[in-house]
């Protein structure tokens, strides 16, 4: 599904550069459930970013369902990362001006549904969640816990086949955590990939790999220590 090859990032600082991420190789297949660790400053929220085609300020080859990502025009890009990838964020990032129901509608909004499908595939998502009674509140009415439900349902609504997190129980305590990781599990277990960026030992142990990074290089790579 993912194929990492010698993909780098780099910013320039005055004379030198700085390096974000280096030579990084790798294989992610599909259905896996792979997690990210690192330091902070490791680099791993930019390599989610890369993976999830919000950031082209790199360099290397990646490959995403078998299509070149690093030859594709930005708009091709964005159309590609639309298609077929969720991204669950830390702080939730849902519209406050929105109710429950229309935040899980808008990736839909840019997408080729008709009404209907809209309707049927948000309906869907509300009872899978079990947040049915919840559709019609604002963002600010919930708690942590349900504002990133919410996230995470508006990031499957669409049926991606890869599932991105970066640090998604980071602001939620150990029960809420919990929920949403069993969440990931089962949407895992029914085939969609997932890819999460964690600091949490008990989140790693939900995955079947762990990916460690320092100082933007893989453990295990040449020229990591």
């Amino acid at each position: 599904m993912i194929s990492l090859r010698n993909l780098e990032k780099s910013f320039p600082t005055g004379p030198t550069r700085t390096w974000v991420l280096r030579r990084i190789d790798l294989d992610i297949a599909a259905g896996e459930f792979v997690t990210i660790m690192g330091p902070s400053g490791a680099g791993k929220s930019t390599l989610l970013a890369i993976l999830g085609m919000l950031d082209a300020g790199w360099t290397g080859e990646y490959h995403f369902l078998g299509q070149p990502v690093h030859a594709m025009k930005p708009r091709e890009r964005a159309d590609l990362g639309r298609a077929h990838v969720g991204f669950v964020f830390q702080q939730y990032h849902l519209i406050d001006s929105l109710t429950v129901y229309e935040n899980i509608e808008t990736p839909l909004t840019y997408r080729d549904f008709s009404r209907a499908d809209r309707q049927s595939m948000v309906a869907d998502i509300l009872d899978r969640f079990r947040i049915v009674g919840k559709k019609d509140l604002f963002p600010n009415q919930l708690s942590g816990g349900q504002q990133q439900l919410v996230g995470v349902a508006r990031a499957v609504v669409a049926r991606p086949q890869i599932l991105l997190a970066d640090e998604p129980t980071g602001n939620l305590h150990s029960a809420q955590a919990r929920e949403i990781m069993e969440l990931f599990r089962q949407l895992n277990e029914a085939g969609t990939t997932v890819i999460q960026v964690t600091h949490s030992e008990e989140n790693a142990e939900f995955g079947s790999r762990i990916v460690r990074l320092k100082d933007g290089w893989m453990e295990g790579a040449a020229g990591a220590e």
